[in-house]
């Protein structure tokens, strides 16, 4: 049996597959400027203090690169 979620995931697929790629880097775009605007808001911290809290993050999270060595 096919779920609503399953339901809203193929839609979302099926609607976002229609963009143009630049459509749908600015719908990227907007979705990480909404994602980092909720940051903001729960975090209670200023812009610069969250990107740089989430850069930390994202940097502790990355696999280190052999060629970032050199």
């Amino acid at each position: 049996m096919q779920s609503i979620a399953d339901d809203l995931r193929r839609d979302t697929a099926v609607r976002v597959g229609r963009l143009s790629v630049q459509e749908r880097i600015a719908l990227a775009l907007s979705l990480g400027d909404a994602d980092l605007d909720l940051y903001i808001k729960t975090s209670g911290k200023n812009r610069h203090e969250a990107l740089r809290d989430l850069r930390a993050q994202r940097a502790r999270l990355r696999t280190p690169s052999r060629a970032a060595s050199l």
